[in-house]
C-alpha cells in the first residue's frame, strides 16, 4: 500500500516493508446460510519476481463500523508466498456450508462479517489501534488494506462493494493495486487458493475434474485468444488435453503445455504454462495429459506485459514418450521487422494480435509454444543469472564487433531475443558478444520479468567462440591532452583487491594513461553503509595504488564531496564524479570555496573565462539534481592552454516503462529530469563561451541517454558542444549494452574551438561475460596546438 487512504494522503514516509504483496482476496460468509464453503478466509498474492517471507507479519481484522471497544483481531503468519503465488489463511468456520477450503497455509479464529470489514496485512503481529482511514494511513506497519461493503476504514474512493454469504471481494489476476479499494476488487464467488496452487474442494486444486479420461471442451487456442489477455481469465477450464514440452522445477515451478492439433488462426497460441506454485511439477517432457484449473494472467513486473498461465492444476497423465509438437522457426523470414503496434501510450492488450505485422505480436502468438533458431550470434554476454541475448536476423543493424546497434527509438531491433535454459542444474555457456550458438537452440518461449520474450532451452546450441578479445586505446602523442570518462560502477574502499586491479587496468593499460580521467560512481570510504560518511580519500588511495601497480602515473585528484544521501545512487554510497589527473602533464586550477550546495560560476578576465570555484558543482541547490548527482567542473592547464572540464552522471532511466511493455509507445518518464540536466550544462557552457568564445570545454561521463535523445538535443543546443559518439563510423557508436542492444549512454563532447582531436570508445566491458564494469570507457586526444585560440 502506497497511496491514499479516503479523505487523506499517505504521508511521504510512508514505507512499505514489501511493496509486491497484497490482500488478493477476502471473504467473510463462510458457514454461514446459502454458503457452500464452510470457513471464512483472507488470500495473500505476491506480485513480484522473488519469493516473500512472511514471518514476523499478520492479517488483521476490524469491524466495518467499529465502536469505542472494538479491537483488531490478529492472526499471526508464518511461511513465504512464491513469486506470483497465492498464500492462504483459513478463519472462523461456520454451521454452515459442505466444501471445505483447500488446506490453508495458516489458521486463525477470526470470525469475519460476510458483507462489511477491513483487512489489513501488517508488518508486526501487535494489533493496530487506528479506527479510522485516517489514522490507518499513518500507521506505517500496513502492507496493504481491505475495506468491504460499509467498512469505515478502506483505501481510496470507497470500500470494495458486492460481498455477502456467497460472495467474495478480490483483486484481479495481475494483483493491481491502485490504493483504491472500490476500483481494484470486484465481487465474484469465493475461489480460495493455498500456495500449492490447490482450490476449494479439489485436494490437488483445479475443482471441476470429474475424473474423466476424456479431453474436455476447452483448447489451449481457446485459453490463449486472439489478444494478449485470454477470454477465460479467472474461470475454470477442465481437462484442457496437451503434450508437455517443458518442465519448470526450480523458481516459479510448473511446465508448458501444448496442442499438437492446432487451429487455422495464426493469432492463437497452441502453448500455455501450467503453474504448480510451490510443488514440483508430476510430468515430464512427452507426457500427453489432460489438465484442470484456473486460467490467469500474470502480470512479472509493473507496465509489463502478462503470461496467460493455467493455475492451481490437476493434471491427468494419459501416456509418455511421445514425440513433441514441431518447432516454428525464429528468423528474418518469420520475424516482422515493425516492433510493436502503437495505442498512443495506452495499454495494447485488447487489440487484436497481428504477428504477420508486429513482432511482438508475432511473439505473443507464440507464448508457450515450442520454437526454434539456428546460428544464432550473441548480441547479449551470458550474465551472473545464466542469460543471454542472441539475434535472429545477423543482418539487422550489425555492429562492428557482432551486436547488435540500437540507433533510433523508431527502429527497435526485432531479432533479439532472451535465451535462458529451462534446466538449472545444466552448464550453460558463458558467451561473450560475437560468439554463436551453432546449431539449434530450442524451447518453449516464455515472458520473463525483465527481458520481455525468452526462449527456455530445452535444446541449446554448442558454442562457438568468435574470440572477440578487450580494446586497447593508442598513447596520446606529447602535445596531445588526453582525457578519458569511465564509469567503474560502484566502487568503493570496501571492495575486493581484484576490483580495483581490473579497473585500474583498463586506466593504465587499454586507456594507455590519460592524463585526465573523469570517473563515475566513486562511492564513499564506507560504500553502502549508510553512516553519513561522504569522503573518498581511502577509495582514491586504493585506486590510485594500483593504476601504479599496473603500470600507470601517479594520479592526483579532485572532487566535491556530496552531502549525505542527496545525490541518488545505492543508499549510503554516496557516488560521486571524480577528477584524476596526471599532474607531470596537467595542472589542476584550485579554487576554494565549492562544496556540495555552493553554484560555482563563470568570470570574464582579460585572459578569457574563469571559474568562482574549481572544483566546483553547477547550480546544486536547482531542481533538475533533486536526488541526482551534481556535475563536477574543473579547470585545467596542459602547456600553457586552458581546458574546462565538466564532468556527469545524469540520472538513470529508472521508471521508464520497457520496450516490450504493454504500454506502446513506452512512456520515457525519467527523460524529463536529464533532459533539465542538459538545460542547465547547456547554459552552464554558453556562460564560458560568452567569456571566452575560444574557451576549451570538454563535456563527459555518463548522461544515461543516447546520441539520438532529446537529452543530447537540449545538451547541444545553440551549436555549442559537439557528441563525439557521432563521429564515429555508425556501427561503431555504442559504450553499453542491455537486453542485447549495443547502445550509447557514455559521451565524450567539446567546444566548438576544440577542432583537432581524436576519439576513440574503448571496448573492454560492456560485449563481456566477465566484466569490470558495466560501461565501456571512451577517450579524446586532443592536440592542443592546432585548436583554437584566443
Amino acid at each position: 500500500m502506497a497511496g491514499a487512504f479516503v479523505l487523506t494522503a499517505i504521508p511521504a514516509a510512508f514505507a512499505t516493508p514489501s511493496a509486491t504483496l497484497v490482500v488478493a482476496e477476502v471473504y467473510g460468509g463462510g458457514g454461514n446460510s446459502g454458503a457452500t464453503l464452510t470457513r471464512d478466509f483472507i488470500e495473500l498474492g505476491n506480485a513480484g519476481s522473488a519469493s516473500q517471507d512472511l514471518s514476523g507479519y499478520s492479517v488483521q481484522y476490524l469491524p466495518g463500523s467499529p465502536s469505542a471497544s472494538s479491537q483488531w483481531g490478529v492472526t499471526a503468519l508464518t511461511g513465504s508466498v512464491a513469486a506470483g503465488g497465492r498464500f492462504l489463511i483459513a478463519e472462523a468456520a461456520g454451521t454452515g456450508g459442505t466444501v471445505a477450503l483447500p488446506t490453508p497455509d495458516v489458521t486463525g479464529t477470526t470470525a469475519m462479517s460476510a458483507t462489511t470489514g477491513t483487512i489489513a496485512l501488517v508488518s508486526g503481529t501487535t494489533a493496530l489501534t487506528c479506527k479510522t482511514a485516517a489514522d490507518c494511513a499513518a500507521d506505517t506497519r500496513i502492507v496493504d488494506l481491505v475495506g468491504y461493503g460499509s467498512a469505515v476504514v478502506r483505501e481510496g474512493s470507497g470500500p470494495a462493494a458486492g460481498a455477502s454469504n456467497t460472495a467474495s471481494v478480490s483483486r484481479a489476476a495481475s494483483l493491481a493495486d491502485t490504493d483504491d479499494n472500490a476500483a481494484d476488487l470486484t465481487t465474484g464467488a469465493p475461489s480460495p487458493y493455498n500456495s500449492a496452487g490447490e482450490t476449494a474442494g479439489s485436494g490437488g486444486g483445479g475443482g471441476g475434474d470429474d475424473g474423466s479420461t476424456e479431453p474436455g471442451t476447452v483448447r489451449v487456442h481457446d485459453i490463449q485468444g486472439t489478444t494478449r489477455l485470454s477470454p477465460l481469465a479467472a474461470q475454470t477450464v477442465t481437462r484442457v488435453p496437451g503434450i508437455v514440452t517443458g518442465v519448470r522445477t526450480s523458481g516459479s515451478k510448473g511446465y508448458w503445455l501444448q496442442d499438437p492439433t492446432p487451429d487455422a488462426d495464426a493469432r492463437t497460441s497452441e502453448g500455455v504454462f501450467v503453474y504448480t506454485g510451490s510443488a514440483t511439477p508430476a510430468v515430464k517432457v512427452g507426457d500427453s495429459v489432460l489438465t484442470t484449473g484456473k486460467v490467469s494472467e500474470y502480470y512479472p513486473s509493473s507496465g509489463s506485459q502478462s503470461v496467460t498461465e493455467i493455475t492451481g492444476p490437476t493434471t491427468k497423465v494419459l501416456s509418455s514418450g511421445n514425440a513433441l509438437p514441431e518447432t516454428v522457426t525464429l528468423d528474418a523470414t518469420t520475424v516482422p521487422d515493425s516492433y510493436a503496434p502503437t495505442a498512443d501510450g495506452g495499454s495494447i492488450e485488447a487489440l487484436a494480435l497481428e504477428p504477420a505485422v508486429y513482432a511482438l505480436d508475432f511473439y505473443e502468438s507464440l507464448e508457450g509454444m515450442r520454437v526454434a533458431a539456428t546460428d544464432t550470434r550473441v548480441t547479449g554476454a551470458t550474465d551472473e543469472y545464466d542469460e543471454l541475448w542472441v539475434t535472429v536476423k545477423p543482418e539487422e543493424n550489425p555492429t562492428s564487433r557482432g551486436g547488435t546497434l540500437y540507433s533510433s527509438y523508431d527502429q527497435q531491433n526485432t531479432g533479439r531475443i532472451e535465451v535462458m535454459s529451462i534446466d538449472d542444474t545444466a552448464t550453460f555457456p558463458v558467451a561473450n558478444v560475437g560468439d554463436v550458438l551453432s546449431g539449434t537452440t530450442a524451447g518453449p518461449l516464455d515472458y520473463t520479468t525483465y527481458g520481455g520474450y525468452a526462449l527456455q532451452a530445452t535444446q541449446l546450441g554448442t558454442l562457438t567462440v568468435n574470440g572477440l578479445e578487450p580494446e586497447v586505446t593508442r598513447k596520446q602523442k606529447n602535445k596531445e591532452l588526453a582525457v578519458a570518462t569511465y564509469n567503474v560502477e560502484n566502487l568503493d574502499a570496501l571492495d575486493e583487491q581484484e576490483k580495483f586491479d581490473r579497473l585500474a587496468a583498463g586506466v593504465a593499460v587499454s586507456l594507455k594513461s590519460p592524463d585526465i580521467v573523469a570517473l563515475e560512481e566513486i562511492q564513499d570510504d564506507t560504500g553502502a553503509t549508510n553512516d553519513a560518511t561522504v569522503t573518498s580519500e581511502a577509495t582514491l588511495t586504493r585506486f590510485t595504488d594500483a593504476i601504479v601497480a599496473a603500470g600507470g602515473p601517479r594520479y592526483s585528484w579532485r572532487y566535491v564531496a556530496p552531502e549525505n544521501n542527496q545525490d541518488g545512487g545505492e543508499p549510503g554510497g554516496n557516488i560521486r564524479q571524480v577528477f584524476l589527473f596526471n599532474a607531470k602533464r596537467v595542472s589542476f586550477t584550485d579554487r576554494a570555496g565549492g562544496d556540495a550546495t555552493t553554484a560555482t560560476g563563470v568570470v570574464k578576465t582579460r585572459k578569457g573565462a574563469q571559474l568562482t570555484y574549481s572544483p566546483g558543482r553547477i547550480d546544486p541547490g536547482n531542481d533538475a539534481w533533486a536526488n541526482s548527482r551534481k556535475p563536477l567542473v574543473g579547470e585545467f592547464t596542459f602547456q600553457g592552454e586552458q581546458v574546462f572540464v565538466i564532468a556527469n552522471h545524469f540520472t538513470s532511466k529508472g521508471g521508464d516503462q520497457s520496450l516490450h511493455s504493454r504500454y506502446q509507445p513506452p512512456a520515457r518518464s525519467s527523460e524529463t529530469q536529464r533532459n533539465a540536466q542538459a538545460a542547465e550544462v547547456n547554459t552552464f557552457v554558453k556562460s564560458l563561451l560568452a567569456a571566452d568564445r575560444s574557451a576549451k570545454v570538454v563535456v563527459l561521463g555518463d548522461l544515461n541517454d543516447y546520441e539520438f535523445s532529446q537529452t543530447v538535443t537540449t545538451l547541444t543546443a545553440g551549436r555549442v558542444l559537439t557528441p563525439l559518439i557521432t563521429t564515429l563510423p555508425a556501427a561503431e557508436r555504442y559504450t553499453y549494452v542491455y537486453d542485447g542492444n549495443s547502445q550509447t549512454l557514455d559521451h565524450i563532447l567539446t567546444s566548438p574551438a576544440v577542432t583537432a582531436f581524436d576519439y576513440d570508445v574503448v571496448h573492454i566491458n560492456a560485449e563481456f561475460s566477465d566484466q569490470a564494469s558495466d560501461h565501456d570507457p571512451q577517450i579524446v586526444r586532443i592536440d592542443i596546438n592546432k585548436c583554437g585560440k584566443r
